[in-house]
């Protein structure tokens, strides 16, 4: 068999390719992120419009139907696409006015009930183990006038004027980074509209570019995994909100009969984590039992014990037939997904672990039902 020389430059150009790559990786990742850093507005823009767009489609769906004027077909998709951000940031807003004045509160409770249980424990301890000579020196230093106001009002104002460059960069630092997160959004909220606005035109256009260049057998291929990916990631939204639903409204449902404090802003916390899968409702459960805490150490236990319970309901019943069923993957690669996904990219990776599992899990299992059914028409 003779080599062709087409096949040996290939083979070469892959090979020097490979080498650099791993000889200048450390510059090329800088390049990579410097790239994906000034594309993160855009990459935020298409995943809220891909959100947006199934609150959109289902307005689209259900308003103006069945009507043949121009002047409706016009106004179908701006009042819809409308609605869908109205309904979102009305969301954003409720889920922000019940959680953070109550989390602020209960800040404030702990900060004054604080030096009070110090104390408490304080005498609690004197009165069991003698710990006042432990404190001997200390107290000595207190008691010979050791401590000089004039000297600690000048050690303060020294400290404030030495250290005030460093606050103020701090602070300018903090308040750099909001607004530039800000520009960010609100970019990517921009772009979302405008793919939103047009998504038939783009989606035309990026399809007629991929089958001017690649092959037919490639773009059905592509086009065929595209497909996938967006019923696995639609079913798995929808899935995921409706089972947050049903899990936050059990939770205020459930400390209602209980009579345990902040329920209703608990249960909206509660259904607000549960949109990150499995892991979501303990991270809302740990911020409910501290904040129940602030109130009652007793009724914070029967909180924990209540949200044990109804998470393992929530597991076994729930969310099997509300996610897992909607997005066709077995529970065990659900916690392998979120796993993984969390340990690469964070939260991020655990959202979007599970609608990626399943997309793979589904063309992995159609692939290998399809070359088993090759397999027996050619043993036939």
């Amino acid at each position: 068999m003779e080599l062709k020389w087409k096949t040996c430059v290939r083979a070469g150009v892959t090979i020097l390719a490979l080498y650099a790559l791993i000889h200048y990786w450390s510059a090329f990742a800088k390049v990579l992120g410097t790239a994906i850093g000034a594309a993160l507005p855009l990459f935020l823009g298409c995943a809220i419009a891909y959100v947006v767009n199934i609150l959109m489609s289902f307005f689209e769906r259900h308003f103006f139907k069945n009507r043949s004027n121009a002047v409706y077909d016009r106004l179908r998709r701006p009042f819809s696409m409308l609605l869908s951000y109205v309904c979102i940031a009305l969301f954003a807003v409720f889920i922000v006015c019940m959680i953070v004045p109550e989390l602020i509160s209960c800040v404030r409770v702990l900060i004054v009930q604080f030096p009070k249980a110090l104390e408490s424990s304080y005498q609690w301890l004197e009165e069991n183990v003698p710990i006042s000579g432990l404190f001997q020196e200390e107290n000595n230093l207190f008691a010979n006038d050791a401590l000089n106001l004039k000297e600690n009002v000048t050690k303060a104002f020294q400290f404030l004027f030495t250290g005030v460059g460093g606050a103020m960069g701090a602070a300018f630092g903090i308040v750099t980074t909001l607004f530039l997160r800000a520009m960010t959004f609100l970019i990517a909220v921009i772009f979302s509209i405008y793919i939103l606005s047009g998504k038939e035109t783009i989606g035309r256009q990026l399809s007629g570019a991929v089958q001017v260049y690649l092959p037919d057998r490639l773009v059905k291929r592509l086009l065929y995994v595209l497909r996938t990916l967006d019923a696995s990631f639609h079913s798995f939204i929808v899935g995921q909100c409706t089972e947050a639903l049903i899990l936050g409204g059990l939770c205020m449902g459930g400390m209602l009969l209980l009579h345990l404090p902040y329920a209703a802003m608990v249960g909206c916390l509660i259904g607000f984590t549960a949109l990150i899968p499995v892991a979501g409702a303990y991270i809302g459960g740990i911020v409910g039992a501290f904040m129940i805490f602030t109130v009652s150490p007793v009724k914070a236990v029967i909180f924990i014990v209540f949200l044990v319970i109804l998470q393992q309901l929530e597991d076994n019943l729930i969310y099997p037939r509300v996610v897992g069923s909607s997005v066709g993957l077995p529970g065990i690669w659900v916690l392998a997904a979120i796993t993984i996904g969390g340990g690469v990219l964070g939260v991020v990776g655990m959202l979007l672990g599970v609608p990626l599992a399943a997309a793979l899990y589904r063309l992995l299992k159609e692939d290998a039902a399809e070359r088993k059914r090759a397999n027996k028409k050619t043993g036939e």
